[in-house]
């Protein structure tokens, strides 16, 4: 039976953060307004656990502001284009993951930057899960603009909010942090949801968090197979619940280059700057299933590696592309977990640059 390979889009497939950049790109001092609000979509999905809101609303969180600034849907096609970053060797990755595996892609991002994505790697859009949003279809008055302009502006006076390890309520945080939370809650759920243009916090509904996990087992469910057939490649909070989706069905999670949130929830933490490490680890599930492929983490050296029952040009072109040196793979314990965060963080922004690494 063909197994399924289920993979987030920015990270392990591209090195972009489609919604950071175009708000950098179009509302002033945009890529400290898009941190500001991307670590309070943090506390809100983590943290305090707003009841209907998950990690990755960001995304319909943000479009009030793209659309005070004059973005349309032509401008986010455009943009997403001209600006998409591919990792390296991702188009050959797919290439041998679809030899052994149905491959699908379930993404945070616009519909916009996913279509123009399937388009750079030949990917059938039709095998993808992604945030649909058509900006043109909202009115925003000249008042609304004005004062969500006035509110961008506040926002990016703002500081980045700093979540202390354990955190469990508002009180946790520290005074000005919890300020400015307090703040955005005003901003966001006490005036521009009250606005002609809130209706689109209502009607847009980012994939992430529990959309993806609904996303995986849809696509499992489709294709006629187990969670347990499914390989899960994610790299941030938005990936959380379906990590926990497929691993409860002892399917296989991996961590490309993950953030803090990423690590902790998937088996395998990969830090590397080709796609291809993710072909090897798919074939290894796929022709000898899970067990094989930990082993095979277990013992991730050039030997093993040279030994291991997969396409031959496949392991030619890895070990072509690593140069002598193997991206660093490890399975996740409780003993390595703190160090493999610190590590994979680390390379991320290596990988991404620091603005986009640190994002949730």
């Amino acid at each position: 039976m063909k197994k399924a390979y289920i993979s987030d889009c920015e990270g392990p497939i591209s090195k972009n953060d489609n919604a950071f950049e175009l708000t950098a790109r179009y509302v002033p001092n945009g890529a400290h307004v898009f941190t500001v609000i991307s670590r309070y979509d943090d506390v809100l999905a983590e943290v305090l656990k707003k009841p209907g809101y998950k990690a990755g609303d960001t995304l319909k969180l943000i479009l009030p502001f793209l659309k005070a600034y004059g973005v349309t849907d032509r401008k986010m096609r455009i943009f997403s284009a001209k600006t998409l970053i591919l990792i390296p060797k991702v188009r050959e990755t797919f290439n041998f993951i679809r030899e052994n595996a149905d491959a699908h892609i379930v993404s945070t991002s616009y519909e916009h930057y996913i279509r123009a994505l399937c388009r750079a790697i030949d990917f059938p859009f039709e095998n993808t899960h992604c945030t649909k949003v058509e900006i043109d279809k909202y009115k925003l008055a000249e008042k609304e603009k004005n004062r969500l302009k006035e509110l961008a502006a506040e926002i990016a006076k703002m500081p980045i909010i700093e979540i202390p390890q354990g955190a469990k309520s508002l009180e946790d945080f520290q005074e000005g942090h919890r300020q400015v939370i307090q703040r955005l809650n005003e901003i966001f759920w006490d005036e521009i949801a009250k606005m002609e243009i809130g209706k689109i916090f209502g009607e847009v509904n980012p994939v992430g968090g529990r959309e993806k996990a609904e996303a995986v087992k849809l696509i499992a469910e489709q294709l006629g197979v187990n969670l347990s057939d499914v390989i899960y490649i994610g790299d941030s909070i938005t990936d959380v619940e379906a990590f926990k989706a497929v691993r409860r069905e002892n399917g296989l999670t991996i961590s490309f280059n993950g953030n803090e949130y990423a690590v902790r929830e998937a088996e395998i933490a990969v830090m590397a700057e080709s796609a291809l490490v993710t072909a090897v680890l798919t074939e290894a599930f796929c022709k000898h299933g899970k067990c094989k492929a930990l082993e095979l983490v277990e013992a991730w050296n050039h030997s093993t590696l040279k030994e291991l029952d997969i396409n031959q040009k496949l392991k030619d072109m890895f070990f072509e592309e690593c140069g002598g040196r193997l991206p660093t793979v490890e399975i996740v314990k409780k003993d390595n977990m703190e160090r493999l965060i610190k590590e994979s963080v680390k390379f991320r922004k290596s990988v991404r640059g620091e603005a986009i690494g640190r994002l949730g």
